[in-house]
């Protein structure tokens, strides 16, 4: 330990640097290396800082650490003295990972031997000064275009000949000059933002991760890409079948409703690829028959309309038949296959005999030879399932696996970036070493955080359970987070595809409040959903005094902000009803018996003369008198009625748990099926509606003024149509 920290601060590194970097086990071991190195060649004491701070770099940025010893070497040698001239060999090698270097081109891509002299400095400013001297005063102290032709000039030394230049010809700075500049400010994206647009939604998505992406073709450039002998050549070919097309992929597994978290997916694989003129494919991962339905593939084909493929390649190879039972593979410290060995030629019978039906299930498995980064050793390749596939039939017993089909699927369809959530991190060796193993094209797999909401359950399992306890009434309930739920709440795709968005793309798992996404959903329909008058707890009212000629039908604007978009008419009577809420019969901001109100878009102002009550002393009836609301003083509150109305169900959602992590043991003992809020669901069966919905289709949205916004549920019928609340008109603030 001492020798180290000797070592390290010998070549210029400060005892505290030296420190922090002996606790990176990996930059230690390359910068132990890298010095030793140089001091073979230059002696223990012959190792200035220049050059240490340059080894230092190097060995900190370097990735591929075969190519330790080669860079040490130019930087020991010489060639490599400047910091330009390390990131340029940097780039250099990561480029050309296959050996064996070609020493010319790396020499002229790093500018080695090449001498910049102060007089070519002096006259490559001088000729950029010369040509633009009446663009100075704005250029003061800009280099860039004084370096186009002196790459592997000191940058100093060009600044310093820039700034005399300038001040020769300019004289000193001014106190204009010396004033500081504010510093443009980014623009942020924030929770109340309108984000409208779909090339938006996408922009906001290719923040963060995505940037760091490789261009097709250069995967290798990817940490922790295992390059072969054949990589570039397949890289090659790769790119002469897709003309450098970004390619991703979406690969849900057929057993159950896609959720929220696969809107992410959805949203972040076909965005990305459309963002960039490329294609994503739909791809079902029905390898488990015994959990696959024909409903849940027409359901994600509704959901996402890409193109399709199925995962039913089959190539052996590096792999050897198993007898070990399924009990025994589990867990990291699995005990070997005493089968590991077998012969090929006896692996590929047995498999044969497995292909036929000649063992029972789990008597036989195929198994792959290596072992994955969590240290778990030989994935199962391919099983034995007697369960009919609901496409196949009984044509198959033996079904392979995810870790098998996976990244053979992505080779044969020449997938450029292969997007996982975090929990496939694990898998990325056995990606790359079954598509190296088979000598075919190598795809890279991105992996980033799952996106995960309070206040719900997403698991398959989980929701199966909610369905068959009957807490639900199947995947599309309104209160779950399924997207075919979230459809039939209402919830618009763009405001799902917005909130994917703000949410952003990130290594590290989020969880996120549901009010985010209903802001979202806000802001969509505030703008798409046109309006109409709903009242759910009606109380009647009639108006005593209504001019006949007066009865007849008013113009309701769909949208009040934007008359120009359209309108519609409702009846007005003198038999109306409004919200039993809206009246009280004591101090109240909206009607009283001492205090009028203002009907919405009618143009009347209404005054209380009795109230009428049944024998238990509730309020029935209101008789009121009206004047034109030009004459009237002007009242605190218009309220909203309907007339004439249709009778229509209204079903209010709530939170389907109390708690905001309901699979969370310790806020939630007992398990998350007993944390079920009560008043999650409210059915209203007799709600009122003015007639201009009428013609309403399965899922169209409005906005029922003063209430919320609703959407048509397809339980709706020609003789009543029955309206779901997809959120209310603002946040609860009990909510945030």
């Amino acid at each position: 330990m001492a020798d180290t920290l000797t070592l390290f601060t010998s070549i210029g590194l400060s005892e505290q640097k030296a420190k922090e970097t002996m606790k990176n086990e990996a930059l230690s071991s390359a910068l132990k290396e890298a010095v030793t190195q140089a001091q073979r060649v230059h002696g223990a004491s012959g190792v200035d800082k220049a050059m240490g701070t340059l080894l230092y770099n190097m060995a900190s940025r370097l990735k591929d650490a075969k190519r330790l010893a080669f860079l040490a070497d130019s930087i020991v040698q010489r060639k490599i003295c400047t910091e330009l001239q390390l990131a340029a060999a940097l780039d250099f090698v990561k480029s050309h990972p296959q050996d064996p270097i070609n020493q010319k081109e790396f020499e002229e891509a790093c500018g080695v031997g090449v001498v910049i002299t102060p007089e070519q400095i002096e006259d490559a400013v001088s000729a950029y000064t010369d040509q633009n001297y009446l663009l100075l005063p704005s250029l003061r102290g800009v280099l860039r275009e004084a370096r186009s032709a002196l790459k592997w000039a000191d940058g100093k030394v060009i600044k310093n000949e820039v700034d005399m230049q300038v001040l020769h010809l300019l004289g000193p700075k001014t106190e204009a000059d010396l004033e500081k500049k504010p510093k443009p400010q980014k623009a942020k994206v924030t929770e109340n933002e309108v984000s409208t647009g779909e090339v938006k939604s996408l922009m906001e998505q290719l923040r963060g991760e995505a940037l760091k992406f490789h261009k097709p073709g250069e995967n290798f450039k990817t940490e922790g890409y295992v390059v072969t002998p054949n990589t570039m050549s397949l890289l090659k070919k790769h790119l002469d079948l897709t003309g450098g097309q970004i390619r991703t992929r979406f690969p849900p597994e057929p057993n159950g409703i896609l959720h929220i978290g696969h809107a992410k997916a959805i949203n972040f694989n076909f965005g990305y690829a459309k963002a960039n003129n490329g294609i994503c494919f739909l791809r079902y991962d029905d390898t488990n028959p015994e959990k696959e339905e024909e409903k849940y593939f027409t359901a994600i084909k509704d959901m996402v309309d890409l193109i399709v493929t199925f995962m039913s390649y089959v190539y052996v190879g590096h792999a050897y038949v198993c007898h070990q039972r399924g009990e025994e593979l589990k867990g990291h410290n699995a005990p070997p296959s005493p089968w590991r060995d077998r012969p090929i030629e006896e692996s590929l019978v047995l498999f044969e005999r497995m292909k036929k039906g000649l063992f029972a299930e789990g008597e036989a498995t195929l198994r792959m030879k290596m072992v994955m980064e969590d240290g778990k050793m030989d994935p199962v390749a391919y099983r034995i399932k007697y369960t009919p596939h609901h496409r196949t039939g009984d044509e198959w017993c033996i079904y392979p696996t995810y870790d098998y089909t996976h990244c053979l699927c992505d080779s044969i369809e020449n997938i450029t970036h292969s997007l996982c959530t975090k929990e496939f991190q694990a898998r990325r060796s056995s990606y790359y070493w079954l598509c190296n193993a088979l000598d075919v094209y190598c795809p890279v797999q991105w992996e980033y955080g799952r996106l995960n909401l309070t206040y719900t359950v997403v698991s398959k399992r989980k929701i199966i359970k909610l369905v068959e306890t009957g807490v639900v009434r199947d995947w599309d309930d309104p209160r779950l987070f399924t997207l075919t739920a979230l459809r039939r709440r209402g919830f618009p795709p763009e405001a799902i595809n917005n909130f994917c968005a703000r949410v952003g793309v990130t290594v590290s798992q989020t969880t996120t409040e549901p009010h985010l996404l209903e802001s979202c959903v806000r802001d969509v329909l505030n703008d798409t959903a046109p309006r109409a008058m709903a009242v759910l707890e009606p109380l009647k009212v009639t108006i005593t005094n209504l001019p006949e000629d007066s009865q007849s039908d008013v113009r309701v604007p769909d949208f009040p902000a934007n008359e120009a978009k359209g309108s519609h008419m409702v009846p007005f009577t003198c038999t109306i009803f409004i919200e039993q809420s809206d009246f009280r019969e004591k101090g109240y901001k909206r009607l009283t018996p001492e205090q009028p109100v203002g009907l919405r878009h009618a143009g009347y102002v209404i005054s209380v003369q009795k109230v009428i009550k049944d024998a238990q002393g509730n309020v029935v009836e209101l008789e009121v008198n009206c004047c034109r609301s030009e004459t009237a003083e002007k009242p605190k509150a218009f309220i909203h009625w309907v007339s004439k109305p249709l009778t229509c169900e209204v079903r209010l959602y709530e939170r389907l748990f109390l708690h905001k992590h309901p699979e969370d043991p310790s806020e939630v003992p007992n398990g998350f099926l007993s944390d079920i809020n009560p008043n999650s669901l409210q059915v209203i069966s007799s709600a009122l509606v003015d007639t201009s919905v009428k013609g309403a289709k399965v899922f169209d949205k409005f906005q029922f003024e003063r209430v919320g916004y609703f959407s048509l549920d397809p339980d709706s019928t020609a003789d009543k149509l029955i309206f779901n609340r997809t959120v209310t008109l603002k946040e609860d603030p009990g909510k945030i």
